[in-house]
């Protein structure tokens, strides 16, 4: 059972679904108190200071979770031998970008990410403090293991671009499937995630 969530936890959820949608700056903390059913508008303030605080709560809730489902998954892996593909990898990496257990973080947290970066880097590279890259760089490491014959700059830059198409894939998933206006057979399909992996594998493979 996932426990009930605390006032705090529930503006961080009401952030979140907002800054994926309206981008960071647009977003006040009316706004996200009222979102998270908060009576007291200045509810921002009390639990976490200010504004620029709260998002850096967001983008730690989310670097954790996915970091350590994505340990997790390396650990299964790794146990039974694997990661033993290109494909493994970029399945692990998009299965962890997605811990569909907890939304609204399995539902918004890329496209927040995506946006974010694109309009602050800094904010968010600040928050992170170099910290929950952990299993991230065991799935590079494995990819480096994997293609012994690429030379390291070689790797490195598919490494970047597979990052990046990463991101963009499922930023744009989220923004698609946050329209219930309409089905998205695309997205929905069963199969999607893992031609997602293949995509990924593929700019690894080269």
């Amino acid at each position: 059972m996932v426990p009930p969530r605390t006032p705090a936890d529930q503006l961080k959820a009401a952030a979140l679904a907002l800054f994926a949608q309206r981008g960071v700056d647009a977003v006040t903390v009316r706004q996200i108190a009222e979102a998270a059913g908060q009576k007291n508008h200045a509810a921002v303030g009390y639990h976490f200071g200010s504004k620029d605080e709260l998002v850096r709560q967001v983008i730690i809730h989310g670097a954790r979770l996915i970091d350590d489902l994505r340990n997790n998954l390396l650990d299964e892996m790794e146990a039974r031998g694997g990661p033993h593909t290109l494909f493994d990898v970029a399945d692990c990496l998009v299965r962890s970008s997605l811990p569909a257990a907890d939304p609204p973080w399995s539902d918004c947290y890329n496209r927040f990410v995506v946006s974010l970066q694109l309009s602050n880097r800094r904010l968010f590279m600040d928050a992170r403090e170099g910290r929950w890259y952990s299993g991230f760089e065991r799935c590079l490491a494995h990819a480096r293991r994997l293609r012994p014959d690429v030379t390291p700059d070689l790797m490195n830059q598919r490494l970047v671009f597979m990052g990046a198409a990463l991101g963009g894939i499922l930023s744009a998933r989220e923004g698609e499937l946050a329209d219930k206006s309409r089905p998205h057979p695309t997205w929905t399909a069963p199969e999607t995630l893992d031609r997602v992996a293949h995509a990924l594998a593929a700019i690894l493979a080269g």
